[in-house]
């Protein structure tokens, strides 16, 4: 069962090219996913290549979080969120270096559909992100994607504090903590993001870890008694 509006989605779903590289990689990660371990959702295929990894979650993600945001963004509005924050002590600036190169306030929702304009002026941009073999990703590939994740983080930390009460009512809040849960793993696996940034979220990322260290724990007893 979707549990999605229908129409829900806040920007177009991007898709991988069936066929290509990106496509496989995409299959294999999904098939480790829904096997519940997150730890090898995450790792690299033997012999893969890093950027085409790094190329299928960017992806992933961002539809991911278009899919949240669009069934909650009706709440996040200027009078609602007239900043873009994650709970009181963080607020976020807007600038891409681009068309705005000294950051400035905004309110959520427009940080927001800037931010996933910014996205996917990247995941369109055949230099950047090739879905032909022939093209090499950019030597900078790492950068722009540790960007990416950075600001991606954002809107996972302002859904959390400020729009929990609607996710909780449209009933997806444990898809969003599996998103999220899946987000904090990649993110540990290939540090994308400095542990500073993480700190709106960080008390959340904590317990994902440590609950997951419990389990392992006490796997490893069962297994003794064994």
């Amino acid at each position: 069962m979707n549990i999605f509006k229908k129409n829900s989605t806040f920007r177009p779903k991007k898709r991988i090219p069936e066929g290509t590289k990106q496509y496989q990689l995409k299959k294999y990660a999904d098939a480790s996913l829904g096997s519940g371990n997150l730890k090898l959702a995450v790792t690299l295929p033997e012999n893969e290549d890093i950027n085409e990894w790094f190329a299928v979650h960017t992806v992933d993600f961002y539809n991911q979080l278009n899919m949240f945001y669009g069934s909650i963004h009706e709440h996040c509005t200027e009078e609602n969120c007239p900043i873009m924050s994650a709970g009181k002590k963080y607020e976020y600036y807007w600038a891409d270096g681009i068309k705005v190169k000294k950051p400035i306030q905004v309110s959520a929702p427009e940080y927001i559909t800037r931010l996933m304009d910014w996205v996917q002026g990247y995941l369109d941009n055949e230099k950047i992100f090739p879905s032909d073999m022939s093209i090499s990703f950019p030597k900078n590939f790492t950068n722009i994607v540790k960007n990416i994740f950075r600001r991606l983080f954002r809107v996972y930390a302002h859904m959390y504090h400020n729009h929990f009460t609607e996710i909780i009512s449209l009933g997806e809040e444990a898809h969003l903590n599996t998103s999220f849960k899946h987000f904090v793993y990649f993110i540990t696996e290939y540090r994308l993001i400095d542990k500073k940034e993480l700190a709106p979220m960080q008390d959340l990322i904590n317990s994902f870890l440590e609950n997951d260290e419990e389990m392992k724990t006490k796997k490893k007893k069962k297994k003794k008694k064994k």
